[in-house]
This record gives structure tokens, C-alpha cells and sequence, in this order.
């Protein structure tokens, strides 16, 4: 698989956008070399929104029937945020089904130390360490082989996964675990080895996923998946600093889920990284996951300074003046002005599966 970069100047992220082809992604993109955008930490951060990306490749001069598998595949990402904006808290649990045939609360200490056997699993898990990245059909396996194979509970896996990924976003990731499991979706996900070997381009062979797909209801869990690991994840967070608030301008607020480089940019701003330890502490991120957001903020936003702790110590410290941020399921706390978040579609609210969302969105789309 080819080396990954992911730039930290916006310039070169437009760029990226510009050279998205989406008739060569609907034919490659479950290949783990298929031509994907590599713009979900973007995404994920808030540095670009679904909407960007769709209206840009609109305009590229590929036509909405050519695109609609890009679309669509976009489109889920918007889905899983509206399913948190619904559900709230209730996310972090088994969400419409009870996983079964579960024996620990635990990850496979092999998973997470690259040696389950599996050549094309072991080998993206690696890279995954190195880059921060990770192909979805490999996500796919990996979340299948830790709930459904060595029956874990989903939400630990899914916090270790959540904690390497570059795109980290709580809804896209555990909510996506949820479905492989079965706790979002009406059956879980099995990848047998031919499956591995077909996408990503190996030939083993006698693996214990080397099986057919009725085998795998009586499947007993391997002795390579036997060992787990309690995974204790924390947030190397920077020190804190002193700030300086201008009384008389405006306070931006972001987040690690707002980095939007061009939000507000022609006023005179306070501009704030606000990073809350009870946020880290719940959803803890990587060293690399946070020089990522840090190298970014420092690249493309001028001025913005970093606040390290909560927002309420932030408001009674400083006292800032007409305080504004962006919506999102984890700011519920937050006071001021909210800003909203660009999706694609204007289809809001709680829709129980993927396509149900998708049939109403479509109607937006002009063919």
C-alpha cells in the first residue's frame, strides 16, 4: 500500500479535494489501494464539510449520476452525525440491539499488538500506528474480528481504534463498530479470509478465518484472539499557558471538532483552541491525533491561542465577550452563539437505518 501523507496547510487540502474522481472511486474504493480522497481527517475536524467536497466535485464537471456512489458514501458520514445529534449519550451504548455472545469487555492484546495472524489485518495495523490512517474495509475487519470473532464488547475496540485515527469521530466510528457488531444493524459482519485475501491483494490460506461464512456461527474463539488487553488510553495534552482576551472583539471558539480555517476569518477575533480534560478524558486521542490538530491551528489560524481546560474555568477566567461556536452533539454545554454545520442535505432528524436517510436525500439531488 502506498505511503499516506496528510498535509497540514489548507492550500494543499483544497488541492486534494480538486483531484477527487469519483467514477474512479465508485470501481476501486473497496480495494485497500482504491482510489479514496484521503480527506476524512479533514472532515472529521472541521476543517472542510461533506457540503465543500460535494459542491466541489459538482463542479468539477462530473455529473450527479456519475458521482453517486461518492455522494452516497459522503452521505453517511452526515448520517452519523444526525443519528448522535438524535441519540445523544445513547451512542456509547448498545444502541438497538443487545451484542451477543459476549466474553469480555476487553480488546485482543494480538490486535493490539499487530500479531493476530492475519497478514493484511497485522500489516494496516502497523501503518495504522505509523499514519493515523486506515482503509474502511480494514476498519470493517478489524471491528469484526474483535466483536465477532473474539467477542468483545465493541465500545473498548472501538475507543482503541478512535484513539489512533487522524479522522477520530466518535459517531462515524462508534456507530460504525455498533453495525459490525450488530447492535446498530440487524446482523453482524463476517469477512472470511478470501474476502481479506480478495481486497487486499494476499493469498494466505489456513488462518482461522480461512473458513466458510456458515462456519462462523460456531466458531469458538481462536487461541490467537484468547489474550486480551484492558487498553487504558490518555490524552497527552499540552501544558497550559497563559492567554490574553481582547474585551472588545469577539471569541471564537474551537475545538477538535472545529478547526474551520475560514469561519469568521475577515473579523477581529479572540480565536481559541479550547481543549477540556473531560473531554479527552472520555474520548482520549494519540500523541499523533494531537500534534495533528496543534500543527493545523498553528499553520492556518492566525492568532488563535490554546486554552487548556474547561469552558466554564475558560468564561470565569477570562470573561470574553460575545462568545461563538459551532454546533455539535459535544458542545451541549457550551453558552453563546452557535453557529451551525454544513451537511450536504437539508434532512435533519432520526432515521433507523442508513437508507431510509439516503431515499429522502436523494430526492434533493437533481439527475
Amino acid at each position: 500500500m502506498k505511503n499516506i501523507n496528510f498535509p497540514l496547510f489548507f492550500s494543499d487540502v483544497q488541492q486534494r479535494i480538486h483531484q477527487i474522481n469519483p467514477v474512479k472511486y465508485a470501481n476501486t474504493r473497496n480495494f485497500i489501494n482504491g482510489s479514496v480522497s484521503y480527506l476524512s481527517p479533514y472532515i472529521s475536524r472541521g476543517i472542510i464539510s461533506t457540503k465543500d467536497i460535494f459542491q466541489q466535485v459538482l463542479s468539477s464537471g462530473y455529473s450527479v449520476k456519475q458521482s453517486e456512489k461518492f455522494i452516497q458514501e459522503l452521505t453517511w458520514r452526515d448520517y452519523w452525525q444526525q443519528v448522535w445529534i438524535a441519540k445523544e449519550n445513547d451512542i456509547n451504548f448498545d444502541l438497538k440491539n443487545k451484542q451477543l455472545k459476549v466474553s469480555n469487555t476487553a480488546i485482543s492484546k494480538s490486535i493490539v499488538e499487530a500479531n493476530t495472524g492475519i497478514k493484511a489485518i497485522d500489516t494496516a495495523i502497523i501503518n495504522f500506528y505509523e499514519n493515523g490512517y486506515m482503509h474502511n474495509h480494514l476498519r470493517m475487519y478489524i471491528a469484526s474480528l474483535a466483536c465477532n470473532i473474539a467477542q468483545s464488547h465493541w465500545r473498548i475496540p472501538a475507543k482503541w481504534m478512535y484513539y489512533h485515527l487522524l479522522d477520530a469521530d466518535w459517531a462515524s466510528n462508534a456507530l460504525s463498530w455498533q453495525w459490525v457488531a450488530g447492535t446498530n444493524s440487524n446482523k453482524k459482519y463476517f469477512a472470511n479470509q478470501n474476502n481479506i485475501n480478495k481486497y487486499c491483494f494476499t493469498k494466505q490460506t489456513n488462518t482461522f478465518l480461512d473458513v466458510s461464512y456458515d462456519d462462523f456461527q460456531n466458531l469458538q474463539i481462536p487461541k490467537e484472539l484468547l489474550e486480551t488487553d484492558a487498553c487504558l488510553l490518555n490524552t497527552p495534552l499540552p501544558d497550559k499557558t497563559s492567554i490574553k482576551i481582547d474585551a472588545k472583539r469577539p471569541t471564537y471558539i474551537y475545538n477538535f471538532y472545529n478547526l474551520d480555517p475560514l469561519w469568521g476569518q475577515e473579523i477581529l477575533a479572540n480565536r481559541i483552541l479550547l481543549l477540556e480534560p473531560s473531554h479527552f478524558n472520555q474520548y482520549p486521542i494519540s500523541l499523533n491525533s494531537m500534534n495533528f490538530m496543534l500543527e493545523f491551528c498553528k499553520n492556518n489560524i492566525d492568532t488563535i491561542q490554546i486554552y487548556v481546560g474547561e469552558f466554564t474555568d475558560f468564561i470565569l477566567d477570562h470573561a470574553p465577550n460575545d462568545v461563538n461556536f459551532k454546533e455539535h452533539p459535544l458542545n451541549s454545554h457550551y453558552s453563546g452563539n452557535s453557529f451551525p454545520r454544513d451537511f450536504i442535505f437539508d434532512v435533519k432528524g432520526y432515521y433507523p437505518s442508513f437508507f431510509s436517510y439516503w431515499k429522502k436525500c436523494k430526492k434533493e439531488l437533481i439527475f
